[in-house]
């Protein structure tokens, strides 16, 4: 299973004719919310998507309000708290840049000031990200996505300290497998399978999080009787408690980087697999994961609307009672924030209804 979609993926001619376009025109006064202030303030607990939503009736349209190309999409400038924003009016259009002098918040030394943006590799101390950070922060070290083959060849634990049972933080466990030169590994069990709502095709296998271990000792082979000798490791945090059969995968990078609110480039049509931790429904700042990832074209950053489905019903106005067909209901907001290559996993920015397994969603 692939990873995490990557930021040289080919631009199209016609996203990158619509990219130069836009970071000329900026968004037309009508996209503007309707009490769009003259100014912003950044403070502290702000993020991209909430000033966003302070000048614009579809904070999707982010990039379009900076002027942004497709470079500065896939890695943003940062705004910092203190930094003051200027809605910049011209003719029928509107752009949002940065003022200058005071009231401007200070960037870290290692970032590159490009007028009017400020923009890093990397989200660095003290720059405001895409979403609140505490709703995803844990998954970013815990979701593992799996294909069956990676499920196979996953390194097990094979025995414990002192063939105890259960092991827990601080013990030892004794592992076998390709370990991939990683250092630091996830620990799960009872990986489930992703179905896909539509066709139960299987997606991929979503790793049961138990905790974490680290490296100590490589596997090698017994000089006194020539039996294999498994690697050496150090439960480092626990959820629950390992044990015998226990599986390992790399720890994810934690990568905190801004990624620009923005509607994808094409048509997207798909479906919520199911609800992180085994709910049977969410709500807002819950996380679901979808039918779609970086084979469909699906990135980090993208916003997705959220559709109830219609029910059948019945027109009993006419002579003779007809069951007709509902239409679907816009009920909420999706953002991307992990991609694998058949699925993502996004956060619920906003819902009218509890959102389940099956729920459809587009390009907002």
């Amino acid at each position: 299973m692939a990873g995490p979609a990557r930021a040289n993926e080919p631009v199209t001619p016609g996203q990158r004719t619509t990219a130069q376009q836009v970071a000329q025109t900026g968004v037309p006064l009508s996209a503007l919310a309707d009490n769009a202030p003259a100014s912003h303030t950044v403070q502290r607990g702000d993020t991209l998507w909430a000033i966003a939503g302070i000048f614009l009736k579809t904070p999707w349209r982010w990039p379009e309000l900076w002027g942004m190309n497709l470079q500065d999409i896939r890695n943003p400038h940062l705004i910092y708290p203190g930094q003051v924003l200027l809605l910049v009016k011209d003719g029928d259009r509107a752009r949002l840049q940065l003022a200058r002098g005071a009231g401007q918040g200070q960037a870290p030394t290692n970032t590159i000031k490009l007028t009017p943006q400020v923009r890093s590799q990397l989200l660095d101390n003290g720059a405001i990200a895409s979403i609140p950070l505490h709703l995803i922060g844990p998954f970013l070290n815990e979701a593992v996505v799996l294909n069956q083959d990676e499920l196979a060849a996953a390194p097990r634990i094979v025995a414990t300290q002192e063939g105890r049972v259960l092991i827990s933080r601080g013990e030892t466990a004794y592992v076998r497998g390709d370990l991939g030169g990683a250092r630091s590994f996830t620990l799960f069990r009872q990986a489930k399978p992703l179905l896909d709502p539509l066709s139960k095709e299987i997606l991929g296998y979503e790793a049961g999080y138990i905790g974490t271990a680290d490296f100590v000792r490589a596997e090698g082979t017994s000089p006194v009787n020539g039996l294999p000798v498994p690697a050496t490791f150090v439960m480092s945090s626990v959820r629950q408690e390992a044990g015998v059969g226990d599986r390992l995968a790399p720890v994810p990078a934690r990568d905190f980087s801004a990624y620009a609110p923005h509607p994808p480039a094409t048509a997207v049509d798909g479906r919520v697999v199911s609800i992180y931790g085994g709910a049977l429904s969410a709500g807002q700042n819950q996380i679901v994961a979808i039918n779609r990832g970086s084979r469909d074209g699906l990135e980090r950053g993208h916003v997705l609307a959220l559709w109830s489905a219609g029910v059948i019903t019945k027109d009993a106005t006419g002579a003779k009672p007809q069951p007709i067909q509902l239409p679907d209901e816009r009920a909420g907001l999706l953002f991307v924030f992990r991609v694998f290559d058949r699925v993502s996993y996004a956060l619920i920015l906003s819902t009218n209804d509890p959102i389940k397994p099956g729920d459809r969603f587009s390009q907002p």
